[in-house]
């Protein structure tokens, strides 16, 4: 009996520990690459939309604390997704590892691989800043992955 309890107990906790919202790691073969980039770039521009918001109502003569903290959470919450999305959904799941000996399909594995990277770190700069260098950065990160990846 205490036995089962146990097993039912870890079932529950493994149920309820949360959702991978990019995509499942069960090889379901349901995939749409185009969809996630678009994804992507919707973030982008979300954190984008924050950053514009905090610095104006930062600026603000009597400051809106709520709304400057409510804008920031977002700002950190779609860098989080935007991370989440290049390597849950893109690192994990769809870019293949290659054969080092077939320097064309190698070149292509590290350009792709540096370029998701290259998006974590700059979607974690962003939570960092109100710099819009940082969009304008993983706004051409994330064209220039496009064009790695959808090339055949």
């Amino acid at each position: 009996m205490m036995k089962q309890t146990v097993l039912f107990a870890m079932a529950l906790v493994t149920v309820s520990a949360g959702t991978a919202f990019a995509h499942c790691e069960i090889p379901c073969g349901i995939y749409d690459d185009s969809a996630r980039v678009v994804l992507m770039q919707e973030h982008v521009t979300t954190i984008e939309k924050a950053i514009n918001q905090i610095v104006e109502l930062s600026a603000a003569g009597e400051k809106n604390y709520n709304q400057l903290v409510r804008w920031i959470s977002n700002k950190e919450d779609h860098a989080d997704q935007l991370q989440e999305v290049a390597t849950q959904y893109f690192m994990f799941q769809r870019i293949k590892p290659a054969d080092p000996s077939d320097q064309i399909a190698w070149n292509k594995y590290l350009t792709q691989l540096t370029l998701m990277h290259r998006i974590t770190v700059h979607a974690m700069k962003a939570k960092q800043t109100t710099d819009l260098a940082e969009i304008e950065t993983l706004r051409k990160l994330i064209q220039e992955f496009a064009t790695a990846y959808f090339v055949k």
